[in-house]
């Protein structure tokens, strides 16, 4: 059954963190470029949540282990209801960015490839899996990469291959809250 924006939003309203964290934390999880950022921008808006991204910790080198990571520098310090803070990838030019910080906060939006993988659920209140057939996430990756022009698609075509192996040793899917299909607006 497809869902509303608007059963989302309530279906996060009505979840609750695990037992001892104050931050809602939601992980948008999906394959690359199925729509994920957009619905957590819009999330974000909605229930005024920041938003922490795996792309922030993932690079070209290492797509799905930097997750140790995140766990470290964000949830762990949110699940003792203190700031989390790190540092952040920066994609075009491969440097590591300024800190950033999160405080803790009623909700947070952590969006991203593996956001739901089973290392972060303890932490989690709400999962969302973001859905849109490979074709499409392949041409919105290539569009939004076209300044690297024809090298793009053997990334695009690794990283696909690193993701289906997340998704078929995780089953992020089947453990999702909500199914969101990518190709359509909520």
């Amino acid at each position: 059954m497809p869902q509303s924006f608007a059963r989302i939003v309530q279906s996060i309203k009505d979840s609750q963190p695990p037992h001892g964290i104050t931050s809602r934390i939601v992980a948008l999880d999906g394959p690359g470029a199925s729509g994920k950022s957009t619905l957590a921008r819009r999330l974000a808006k909605t229930l005024g949540a920041p938003t922490i991204q795996t792309d922030d910790f993932a690079s070209q080198d290492n797509p799905l282990n930097w997750w140790p990571q995140l766990l470290e520098q964000v949830l762990v310090p949110l699940a003792k209801n203190r700031e989390a803070r790190y540092q952040r990838y920066a994609w075009d030019t491969g440097e590591i960015l300024e800190k950033r910080s999160v405080a803790p906060s009623e909700f947070i939006m952590l969006e991203g490839v593996t956001s739901s993988r089973e290392a972060f659920r303890p932490y989690l209140a709400f999962s969302i899996w973001v859905e849109t057939p490979r074709t499409e996430r392949l041409r919105r990756g290539l569009k939004r990469d076209r300044a690297r022009g024809d090298e793009a698609r053997p990334l695009w075509e690794t990283w696909m291959a690193e993701e289906d192996n997340y998704v078929e040793q995780e089953h992020p899917r089947e453990k999702a809250d909500v199914i969101v299909d990518g190709t359509r607006r909520l």
